[in-house]
C-alpha cells in the first residue's frame, strides 16, 4: 500500500511539473515576458519531449537500443498530414480534425512498429540499433520517390513523378515526392502539445506501474529467469515497441502541423540519435528526466544563437555536466546521500511535531 500510494505521489509530480511549466509559460506570454523565438520553440519542445519519454520506454523500460525512432515520427507526421489534407474541405471543426489526425497518426506508426517489431525483435544489442535504423533510412527513401494526387477520378500514385499520375487539370497533388506535402494548416499549439504530453505520461506511466510494465522490466534485466517463470517475451517487447512507435507518431504528427511544408529528409538520421541523447542525458529508465532534458537541450541552443562563436561550445559543456551528473560515480554517491539526509530531516521534523 505504501507502495503504491509512493507512486502515485511520483506521478502527480510529474504531472505537476508539465501543468505547473504550461501555466508559467501562459503567464509569461499574456505579460509580454516571453520572446517571439522562445515562443516559436514551445511546439518543437512539445515534440521533443514526447519522443524522448516514448523511446525511453524501449531504451530504459524494455532495455533494447533503437535508432529508428524518427522512422515512426516520419509515418506518423505523413499519415497525420495526409489526412488533414484530405479532409480539409470535409472537416471543418479544427480541433476535431486535428485530433483525429492525431489518432491516425499514432494507429500508422504502431502498424508499423507491429510489422517491424515482429522479425526485429527476436535480434538483441547492436543488431537490433542496425536494423531499426535501417528501417527509418528506408521509410524516409519510399516518402522521397512517392508522389499522390486526387481529382475527380480518386487518387493516382506513382514512383516516377508528379506528370506520370495522369491527373485532370484541376487535380490537387497530395505528396510531391521530395517536395513532400505543402499547404498543411498549422493547426498545431502549445496547448494540444501539452494535452500530448500528458496523454503520453498517462500511457506511459501507467504501463510502467502495471503487471505489464513489471513483466517488461524482468524481461530487461534477466530474460532467462524472466522466461523460466511462463514470461512470454516477444509478447512483452513488441508491446512497449508498439506503444513507443505510437506515441512516436504521434508526436510526428504535432510536428507535422506546425509546418507548411513536410519533407521527409526532416526525420533523418540525427533526430532519431536527438532523441537518444535525451534519453541518455536525462537518464536510462527516468522518465522525469528524459522531460528535463528535451527541453533544456532543444531550448538552449537557440537560446545561446547571440553567442555565434561560444554557442556550441556552451552547448557542449553542458551536455557534459549531464552526462557526469547522471552517470558519474561520485555524482551518483552524492545523490545518494542528499537523499538519505532528506529522509532524516523530514523523519525528524515529523518527530518533533
Amino acid at each position: 500500500m505504501k507502495k503504491n500510494s509512493k507512486i502515485f505521489r511520483q506521478n502527480l509530480i510529474t504531472y505537476g511539473m508539465v501543468i505547473a511549466a504550461f501555466i508559467v509559460v501562459q503567464i509569461l506570454q499574456s505579460t509580454g515576458h516571453l520572446s517571439s523565438l522562445f515562443t516559436g520553440l514551445l511546439v518543437p519542445i512539445c515534440v521533443y519531449v514526447i519522443l524522448a519519454v516514448s523511446l525511453n520506454l524501449v531504451v530504459g523500460i524494455s532495455g533494447e537500443l533503437s535508432l529508428g525512432h524518427a522512422g515512426f515520427m516520419c509515418v506518423g507526421a505523413f499519415a497525420g498530414a495526409f489526412f488533414t489534407k484530405c479532409t480539409q474541405d470535409t472537416i471543418t471543426m479544427v480541433p476535431l480534425r486535428f485530433a483525429l489526425a492525431v489518432l491516425i497518426g499514432a494507429i500508422a506508426a504502431a502498424i508499423f512498429g507491429i510489422l517491424i517489431g515482429i522479425p526485429v525483435l527476436r535480434l538483441k544489442g547492436d543488431y537490433l540499433a542496425i536494423v531499426t535504423l535501417a528501417f527509418g533510412e528506408i521509410i524516409k527513401n519510399i516518402l522521397n520517390v512517392f508522389y499522390i494526387g486526387r481529382d475527380s477520378n480518386g487518387f493516382h500514385m506513382s514512383m516516377k513523378d508528379q506528370f506520370s499520375l495522369g491527373m485532370e487539370a484541376d487535380g490537387k497533388m497530395l505528396l510531391g515526392g521530395p517536395q513532400g506535402i505543402t499547404g498543411i494548416p498549422k493547426n498545431s499549439s502549445f496547448l494540444a502539445g501539452i494535452i500530448l504530453i500528458l496523454i503520453t505520461l498517462f500511457i506511459v506511466l501507467n504501463l510502467i506501474n502495471s503487471r505489464d510494465g513489471r513483466a517488461i522490466m524482468a524481461i530487461r534485466d534477466n530474460r532467462i529467469a524472466a522466461t523460466s517463470i511462463g514470461i512470454n517475451i516477444t509478447k512483452y517487447k513488441l508491446m512497449a515497441f508498439t506503444i513507443s512507435a505510437a506515441l512516436a507518431g504521434m508526436a510526428g504528427t504535432l510536428y507535422s502541423h506546425n509546418l507548411a511544408t513536410l519533407q521527409a529528409s526532416k526525420f533523418n538520421f540525427n533526430t532519431s540519435i536527438l532523441a537518444l541523447v535525451f534519453v541518455v542525458l536525462g537518464g536510462i529508465g527516468n522518465i522525469r528526466g528524459s522531460i528535463i532534458a528535451a527541453v533544456v537541450l532543444t531550448a538552449l541552443p537557440e537560446m545561446l544563437r547571440g553567442l555565434s562563436n561560444l554557442r556550441m561550445l556552451i552547448y557542449a559543456i553542458v551536455l557534459i555536466a549531464m552526462m557526469l551528473f547522471n552517470w558519474a560515480p561520485a555524482a551518483i554517491d552524492w545523490r545518494s546521500r542528499l537523499k538519505e539526509r532528506l529522509k532524516h530531516s523530514r523523519a525528524n521534523g515529523k518527530e518533533a511535531a
